[in-house]
């Protein structure tokens, strides 16, 4: 991951709906969810969620795909682990350590 894709993907985290967008497509795993299952969830407005999806979809945290007359949103948990990677590669003064990321998750 370079500087720009991280600072585009960090950007879209940056907003306390979106982030409680992602949060909730993470918990949801590899099924996602419908636009109509997270506007309830959140109590989000259907127009004010489209504007907070297309964003995090634009960031390549989040990816759409239509099922039947439905679209399902879902986490991409690659790119969660690769900003996660980013932004600790130099942690720990560059000693080994113990970080956990999502790729032990076992409905991922």
């Amino acid at each position: 991951m370079n500087e720009r894709v991280a600072v585009a993907a960090l950007a879209a985290l940056a907003q306390e709906a979106r982030l409680r967008v992602f949060r909730a497509l993470v918990g949801a795993g590899p099924e996602g969810m419908t636009p109509g299952a997270l506007a309830a969830m959140l109590d989000i407005p259907n127009s004010t969620l489209s504007f907070h999806l297309k964003e995090l979809v634009h960031a390549g945290l989040v990816s759409a795909e239509r099922e039947g007359r439905n679209l399902i949103y879902r986490p991409s948990v690659e790119q969660m682990n690769d900003l996660l990677a980013y932004l600790t590669a130099h942690c720990c003064q560059g000693a080994t350590c113990d970080l956990v990321s999502a790729s032990g998750c076992t409905t991922c």
